[in-house]
């Protein structure tokens, strides 16, 4: 993994949170930028045949990204993109639906990829919250492979992890963990049952020093990476594998 930098000072709002910009570009600039089908803060986008709304390069957003397998995308990643945008004056959030978590196994149950989105974009259900298919599209597995492709294509773009609790717990096993706090903030959102991960797991303990207060989160937005908050609000019990177990139950019966 890569190193940290002891300096996590704050820069402070270097700007104030605004509308989404997004250009008109021909189908095949899809390789070249993120391709969603997006809305803005407005409502629906609406492109002309044969386009494609992706930000401007000189865009300087403030952009949360909340990757998982969505397998099924569920109202618990709803309140905590609702509360993201809330707390950190935030834009947008990006739901990054990933093909495939490395660590969840090899005999890990997916529903169809196709399946998957069309649930996620179902369930985000408002206008600053974009299903992404950028992961599947760009061949990427890894969180900071991501991070690395989405800083080359927008280095103007604010971007913010946000994670539940309960994956802080476990964020020491990902690739290059602390490249990916030395690539941007994150911030990590209470889940039932894991509400002492901010102060006992293995990364909170490394990067106490970095922690920003709840009260002051937004500025983590803007700080020089590792930054990092803990949002005590969001309580939503709804868990991915509890609701695999009971359509499964409900299948047998």
């Amino acid at each position: 993994g890569g190193s940290l930098s002891a300096d996590g000072g704050t820069s402070g709002d270097r700007h104030t949170p605004a509308p989404l910009v997004f250009a008109l570009t021909p189908q095949s600039a899809q390789e070249e930028g993120e391709a969603l089908r997006v809305k803005d803060c407005g409502g629906e986008s609406k492109g002309e045949a044969g386009t494609v709304m992706i930000p401007q390069r000189h865009d300087s957003s403030r952009i949360g990204l909340l990757g998982g397998s969505f397998n099924p995308a569920h109202d618990g990643h709803r309140e905590i993109s609702l509360a993201a945008i809330k707390h950190l004056r935030l834009d947008a959030v990006w739901w990054l639906v990933t093909p495939g978590n490395p660590l969840k196994g090899g005999d890990y149950d997916y529903a169809p990829y196709e399946e998957r989105l069309a649930a996620a974009r179902r369930t985000s259900s408002h206008p600053r919250i974009v299903v992404s298919n950028f992961e599947d599209r760009k061949g990427l597995q890894y969180t900071v492979d991501t991070l690395e492709a989405l800083h080359d294509l927008w280095p103007q773009i604010h971007f913010v992890w946000l994670m539940g609790a309960d994956s802080l717990e476990g964020f020491h096993h990902w690739k290059n963990w602390r490249r990916i706090a030395s690539l941007v903030p994150f911030a990590v959102f209470n889940r039932p049952g894991h509400e002492t991960a901010a102060t006992s797991s293995e990364v909170a303990r490394e990067l106490a020093l970095f922690r920003t207060p709840a009260g002051r989160a937004a500025e983590i937005v803007d700080a020089y990476p590792p930054a990092w908050t803990f949002i005590e609000t969001t309580q939503n019990p709804a868990s991915a594998s509890e609701i695999r177990r009971n359509r499964a139950g409900r299948a047998t019966d």
